[in-house]
């Protein structure tokens, strides 16, 4: 059997990775203009969305993998907490929040020498 071209497998990669996903984002556009916004049910699935995840910033900053288990608990949990007290301050924008704890980490890492 002879081997295809070199970039089949990443075009079928994209393609059915493609598929898998866009269909669900179509069906949540139709279904989801039709969803009442202050509905018992959607309050629901966006209590358990946040849920988890702060399940997986908590997964992240008290049992953390690969290069970040080398760092100090304290440093991980400061660099959250400042950073959730800038999201907060400056009117809940989450890209700023997010920059802001990152920054903190390298910030803390450089000084440190890792």
């Amino acid at each position: 059997m002879v081997p295809g071209p070199w970039w089949w497998p990443y075009v079928f990669i994209l393609i059915a990775g493609w598929l898998a996903t866009d269909i669900w984002r179509w069906l949540g556009v139709l279904i989801g203009n039709r969803l009442d916004e202050n509905s018992e049910s959607l309050q629901w699935v966006r209590a358990v969305a946040t849920s988890l995840v702060a399940a997986v910033i908590a997964k992240l900053i008290l049992f953390p993998s690969g290069t970040l288990a080398g760092t100090p608990l304290w440093l991980r949990l400061g660099s959250a907490v400042i950073g959730f007290g800038i999201f907060l301050a400056t009117g809940r924008k989450p890209a700023i929040g997010i920059a802001a704890s990152l920054g903190l980490l390298i910030a803390g890492l450089y000084v440190l020498g890792y």
